[in-house]
């Protein structure tokens, strides 16, 4: 039997927050979506849901459309219909507290002041599940990180934003067929110290 797994992304959904750093989780989604060939788009647990093989493995991949503080409902939705054990599950998402270029894997923890991961905890009742924070810095000066949260990459960032990307689905990958340890292992940190 194919063991299967659940990258969650989170993001915001509308046209207007696609760029946003907010949405760094959604931009994973997308790039793993395309770098798989994955196929069968549709809605699911209030969750845009497609899926792709990855050496014999199934991989679910899905972008809640609750909007970010409501994320928990798919998470919780998603687990329950697929029947996935919830170390099965990997949820993307932007950090504040990490610099930009930066991942960090982590088996489990808080939500860290980020709202989907907040609705994602209280839904499931529990911290323990995998998680992958991607860095998108601290707002410059007094801005109010809310704001920060919802404007998009610059130009300059743009292009950090995507490597990150692409290491975070080389990690997505890594933790579904070698496991967690391993992936933490090689991909946690900056992209310039793994050089």
């Amino acid at each position: 039997m194919t063991e299967t797994f659940l990258l969650i992304g989170l993001g915001n959904p509308g046209r207007e927050y696609k760029d946003n750093r907010h949405n760094i989780g959604f931009m994973l989604v997308d790039r793993l979506a395309v770098r798989l060939n994955a196929r069968g788009m549709k809605l699911q647990s209030k969750a845009i849901v497609t899926s792709a093989l990855y050496e014999e493995r199934k991989l679910i991949l899905a972008k809640p459309q609750t909007y970010m503080n409501l994320s928990g409902l798919s998470a919780q939705g998603l687990l329950n219909f697929y029947k996935i054990p919830s170390e099965n599950m990997i949820i993307a998402h932007d950090d504040l507290d990490l610099p930009l270029g930066t991942i960090r894997i982590r088996p489990s923890g808080g939500a860290g002041g980020q709202r989907g991961m907040a609705s994602t905890i209280e839904r499931l009742g529990t911290q323990d599940f995998p998680r992958l924070r991607l860095g998108i810095g601290r707002p410059p000066g007094r801005m109010d990180p809310a704001a920060y949260v919802l404007q998009d990459f610059s130009r300059d960032d743009i292009l950090i934003a995507s490597e990150t990307l692409d290491r975070a689905a080389d990690a997505v990958l890594e933790f579904i067929v070698h496991g967690l340890n391993t992936a933490m292992n090689k991909f946690n940190g900056n992209s310039n110290e793994k050089a």
